[in-house]
């Protein structure tokens, strides 16, 4: 264990914090995670809920996983869907997409939790222009491991065996780990760059506590062992280094500093496209 990351906490109101891990001055990217945010735990009164207006992305891909909760998504291709606990919503941006994410009208109208990961993959070199895609995967097609007290599901990439049917562009380990108190899970070495985050529980790594709502960056070649001290709740990801230095501004992410100009001026242009039904957007930001 080399590095333990505190978050950056972001309150968006009503009580929903986002916790941003990645990037940090610790890590700029795990594998090819350059972003990752932990939403939540939050409980959303009646009338409340999420609501994040079209925004554009270029030359990555966006993963979300909910432990809680559900939130509609829309994009520019025509995609529209809901997101429950367990599934995988894997949008790649390519060359572009805008997308919107929100809270359904039947979960809105009542009292609701809301808890997961949103995690940024960028990708490889020759794939940043790729032609924009959303692929949805529900809960049940996901390898699902249960030993010993842990419940694993293999969100992307190949881990402890399986292998997700999720389509990714590069060696990539993401799994979402649930564990009892006291059961323990020996994290395997077959990836270059890993990492840990722990959402929620009393948690143990080679017998050192770990505090929760932390990332912990793992030191290659090693298997450490993760231990519940209590119910605990974890994500593992990260996989095959990044093949050239990423810029990130705002929602873009590239290998070409003019590309994202490029993007940036194609959004104040409109040219991502419509998204069914929104009228509203994100501006630009002005910094």
């Amino acid at each position: 264990m080399t590095t333990i990351i505190t978050p950056r906490t972001h309150d968006l109101g009503g009580g929903f914090e986002v916790r941003r891990a990645v990037p940090s001055l610790q890590a700029r990217s795990v594998g090819p995670f350059v972003f990752v945010d932990h939403m939540g735990p939050a409980i959303f009164e009646p009338g409340r809920g999420i609501d994040v207006r079209p925004h554009p992305h270029i030359g990555l891909a966006t993963v979300t996983f909910l432990w809680a909760g559900a939130i509609k998504h829309k994009d520019t291709l025509g995609s529209e869907q809901v997101i429950l606990p367990g599934d995988v919503n894997w949008m790649t941006a390519g060359r572009g997409i805008a997308h919107s994410e929100r809270t359904p009208a039947d979960e809105r109208g009542r009292g609701h939790a809301v808890h997961g990961m949103q995690t940024w993959v960028a990708l490889p070199k020759p794939d940043e222009e790729t032609a924009p895609e959303f692929h949805h995967h529900a809960a049940s097609a996901l390898p699902q491991i249960r030993r010993n007290g842990a419940f694993l599901r293999v969100i992307a990439g190949r881990a402890f065996g399986e292998e997700s049917p999720v389509r990714v562009f590069t060696h990539t380990f993401n799994v979402a780990v649930d564990l009892e108190a006291d059961a323990e899970l020996a994290i395997e070495d077959g990836h270059v760059e890993r990492a840990l985050y722990i959402l929620e529980g009393d948690a143990q790594l080679d017998g050192a506590d770990v505090p929760d709502k932390h990332l912990v960056v793992l030191d290659p070649g090693t298997r450490p062992v993760l231990r519940a001290k209590t119910p605990l709740k974890a994500m593992l990801l990260g996989g095959e280094p990044l093949d050239a230095p990423r810029h990130m501004w705002w929602n873009f992410v590239s290998s070409s500093k003019e590309r994202i100009e490029v993007a940036k001026q194609d959004w104040v242009e409109g040219k991502f496209g419509q998204i069914p039904g929104e009228v509203e957007f994100i501006p630009l930001p002005e910094r």
